[in-house]
């Protein structure tokens, strides 16, 4: 399309194939398919929105374990913050919080900007927050205190304080924060779409471990210096404006390969994928923190090596979510010769110039809210009709049981799409309506004044 509103029936005759599945598709649509007669008759604007088939409620466990879960590490949090200022004491810790604040502020608006295309839930980001903020700070503290003796038993004369920033902390460190995005995977499989995803909600998870590990630093920064800002604005400008990315950047690629996995396979392959994708988080956590000890060589390393590596890190996104808008396209497109979808509204829901003039749109007449929850419920449906494709490969008992819960996902979101898009020409049309009847009563203002004034300047003549 060109212009967003400009909807159009399709052509007389169009096929009305389904999206091919192994399985049962959706019924079969008899006439022009749903939601794509669009007019501007009264008659039409009558016609009740599609409504949802009835069905049991599902999902009850995992919301309660959900809330249970997120109430817990919330909790765990707290517990270790509280800890925290407690050992280094109140006011070196709300001095330090506060400068932890900025790159986490810097880390949280990337990723939000990288989540634009498809927002995950709020909620799932918070769990990652804490998760990465609390549980995987505790963790790597334990099951750091037993890594470190097991590495330097084949050679006690090493450094340890090499052993434990070069090896130990990207194995434990990396570890601890990935097993977080897994529980993610099993707790938001619906959601957990592709790369994307797992960059988002892996970075979500490190910015959290950063935050808190950040605190720590700077607070032995302080405390080394007897108070002397010297010390802490040094490591301030190294960790927190020199590389706030750090940890997020890491562990992005063990999402990155989860992520994968999770579009285009089954448990098993994201498992696996899991395990490869440690491999890079934990290798350029430790080239990182190896560069620290090459003294006056460290300026040189991070402009030779680990900005291009940030550069490269910076490219890759934008290409993950290029790949995200054709995605997208390609699915909505499936739904076109169905009719659930006309031609001219694929790009303009699965494109960043569509979306925005779609937007522009919708404003004129005071339904941006429903245009977003339109493009929202698309975009959702086209990743839905990705995993029904995965699965619909898959001959495994697990694969058919998403398949059917993918495929009733499906038609709710289909249904939901047509109901939304059903208010929001209708919110259209009664705007024009509006509008024309504004028009009408100016109009005849107008043509009523312009009589009265020749009424009243009509020349007098003799009776």
């Amino acid at each position: 399309m060109t212009e967003p509103g400009h909807w159009q029936d399709p052509a007389a005759g169009a096929p009305l194939a389904q999206p091919h599945y192994a399985q049962a598709p959706l019924p079969q649509v008899q006439g022009p398919g749903p939601g794509s007669a669009l007019s501007y008759r009264p008659d039409y604007w009558a016609h009740p929105a599609p409504v949802q088939t009835k069905r049991k409620p599902r999902g009850t466990g995992v919301k309660v374990t959900n809330i249970i879960l997120l109430s817990v590490l919330i909790l765990v949090t707290l517990v270790t913050l509280a800890f925290f200022a407690i050992s280094i004491g109140a006011n070196v810790f709300l001095i330090c919080g506060a400068l932890a604040l900025i790159p986490l502020v810097i880390c949280i608006a990337a990723l939000m900007w990288i989540d634009r295309w498809e927002p995950e839930p709020l909620a799932a980001l918070i769990l990652g927050f804490c998760w990465g903020a609390g549980m995987a700070v505790v963790t790597t503290l334990v099951v750091g205190s037993w890594v470190q003796p097991l590495l330097m038993s084949p050679n006690p004369a090493a450094d340890a304080d090499m052993v434990g920033a070069v090896i130990q902390a990207p194995l434990v460190e990396e570890f601890c924060k990935g097993a977080g995005l897994l529980l993610l995977f099993f707790l938001r499989r619906r959601t957990f779409d592709g790369p994307i995803d797992g960059v988002v909600y892996a970075g979500m998870i490190a910015a959290g471990f950063a935050f808190t590990e950040n605190i720590l630093y700077f607070g032995q920064a302080l405390s080394e210096a007897d108070g002397a800002v010297g010390g802490l604005a040094s490591i301030f400008i190294l960790r927190g404006l020199m590389s706030p990315f750090a940890h997020v950047m890491f562990t992005a690629m063990l999402g990155v390969c989860v992520g994968y996995a999770a579009r285009n396979g089954g448990t098993l392959m994201v498992l696996g994928a899991w395990v490869v994708g440690l491999v890079p988080a934990m290798l350029l956590h430790g080239l990182w923190n190896g560069s620290a000890f090459l003294g006056g060589n460290f300026i040189i390393v991070y402009v030779v090596l680990q900005v291009p590596l940030f550069i490269l890190s910076i490219v890759g996104i934008v290409l993950l979510r290029r790949s995200e808008a054709k995605l997208t396209r390609r699915r909505l497109s499936d739904y076109v010769p169905s009719g659930w979808f006309t031609q001219q509204e694929v790009p303009m829901l699965a494109t960043g110039a569509g979306r925005r003039r779609a937007l522009t749109w919708a404003r004129t007449f005071a339904a941006a809210p429903i245009m977003k929850e339109f493009i929202r419920l698309a975009t959702r449906l086209a990743f839905t009709r990705q995993r029904l494709l995965v699965d619909a490969r898959g001959a495994s008992k697990g694969s058919r049981t998403r398949f059917a819960a993918n495929q009733e996902l499906e038609l709710g979101l289909l249904n939901r799409s047509t109901a939304v898009r059903s208010e929001l020409l209708g919110r259209h049309s009664q705007a024009v309506w509006q509008a024309q009847n504004l028009a009408s009563q100016q109009m005849q203002a107008q043509q009523m004044q312009a009589q009265h004034f020749q009424s009243q300047h009509q020349p007098w003549q003799q009776p």
